[in-house]
């Protein structure tokens, strides 16, 4: 699952970054790269769909601050 989670992590990132070129300076790498709305951008844009639903399903299973982390005193995490 570790591997999973570190490949949606990295299609979340890219995708993120690459709305933020969209939305800053009107670029989408993706496009730019695989052409606009090919079947492979659309390929693309699908997995860092479903890598970003992946990771909201998952989040609290990875994240180490809300997977249920005890703090000394052996209650839950008080940062939460």
């Amino acid at each position: 699952m570790k591997g999973m989670h570190i490949l949606a992590y990295t299609l979340v990132i890219i995708g993120a970054v690459n709305w933020g070129l969209v939305g800053f300076f009107q670029f989408d790498v993706v496009a730019a790269i695989l052409g606009d709305m090919t079947g492979a951008a659309r390929v693309i844009y699908g997995l860092v769909g479903l890598a970003a639903i992946w990771e909201v399903v998952t989040h609290k299973n990875n994240c180490k601050v809300c997977g249920g982390m005890k703090s000394s005193a052996g209650g839950t995490n008080p940062a939460l």
